[in-house]
């Protein structure tokens, strides 16, 4: 089965979602900024998820986490928790 590693950072809205991200494609370090912004207990760790199997997430979120480029910040994505920004940081 398909493993992947990743890492997020979950807001409330869109709108921050896209500030974050455009902040991250700036420079800022992508943990910092989950750290300091993201609404799950994983941003303690800068975001880091793991490693999980296709169909351990959310549909949404498996999607681009199985489909999505490597090591490139994907986002927003709307799931029922609010909105992510994604890292894939390994797949095979």
């Amino acid at each position: 089965m398909t493993q992947a590693s990743a890492r997020h950072i979950l807001v409330d809205s869109e709108q921050q979602c896209l500030e974050l991200k455009q902040q991250i494609e700036n420079g800022s370090d992508f943990a910092e900024v989950a750290r300091q912004h993201s609404n799950c207990p994983s941003g303690r760790q800068g975001g880091d998820l793991g490693t999980f199997g296709r169909g351990q997430m959310v549909k949404e979120f498996d999607e681009v986490v199985f489909n999505g480029e490597l090591n490139q910040v994907q986002g927003p994505v709307k799931t029922q928790f609010g909105y992510h920004l994604l890292e894939v940081t390994s797949r095979g």
